[in-house]
């Protein structure tokens, strides 16, 4: 096998650097003392492999045949999960907010960070779903395709992603009185890899977000019960 390139991580430095590989030995036993990682990128995913680097040794057969039954090293490097929570009384009854949230289309004129949603004609459990916004400096746009789970009306609104950017959530109705309601959203989603660098700043960042929304959706709920006849 020829020499070549590879990507390494060493982790008691804590920094990569770019090595040449030189064609495998089998009279080489690559001991504990000193490790690099070899971070390959396939897609969106690195995936990583630990090199052990050592003094010269021989192996012995029953060695290498237990080397060589072990499973490969490769494993995915999955991407953080967060969870973001936020809360707000709206004056309007239950069914009202139940009502004007399951409207997914109306959903971006009081999301600040959703610039689009389409419920698919011939699906109406699906929608796609486009975000635009600038995050903690960074221009972002990702899309997903949603599918709406089962709900429970007056009660609760829940969905996952199917594609695209992973997601979950979940928005709760509380009865405050006969007039108002707790409209509670969380929202689960994978850091997406251009914001891994600002991960820790990033829930609080959407958790603000998600509470602007639901002020502005507070508003939104209170004009169309509004224009609702009550006798």
């Amino acid at each position: 096998m020829a020499a070549g390139a590879a990507l390494y991580y060493h982790p008691a430095a804590g920094k990569a650097s770019l090595e040449a590989v030189a064609p495998p030995s089998p009279s080489l036993a690559l001991g504990p003392s000193q490790s690099k990682v070899l971070c390959v990128r396939s897609g969106s995913r690195w995936w990583m492999r630990r090199r052990w680097e050592g003094k010269a040794s021989s192996v012995s057969c029953r060695a290498r045949a237990r080397a060589s039954a072990r499973p490969a090293l490769f494993s995915p490097v999955a991407m953080d999960w967060q969870e973001c929570t936020t809360q707000l009384e709206v004056d309007v009854p239950c069914s009202v907010a139940y009502q004007c949230y399951s409207e997914r289309e109306t959903i971006p004129q009081w999301m600040p960070f959703i610039s689009s949603v389409k419920v698919l004609e011939d699906k109406p459990d699906l929608s796609r779903w486009t975000l635009k916004y600038e995050v903690l400096g960074r221009d972002v746009e990702f899309s997903w395709l949603a599918r709406n789970m089962t709900p429970i009306k007056n009660q609760k609104i829940h969905w996952r992603s199917l594609e695209g950017l992973p997601n979950r959530g979940a928005v709760r109705f509380f009865p405050k009185s006969s007039y108002s309601c707790r409209v509670q959203l969380t929202v689960a989603y994978e850091v997406p890899e251009i914001l891994a660098p600002v991960a820790s700043a990033l829930k609080p960042f959407l958790e603000s977000l998600l509470l602007k929304g639901l002020e502005r959706f507070a508003t939104f709920a209170k004009e169309r019960n509004s224009k609702i006849p009550h006798s």
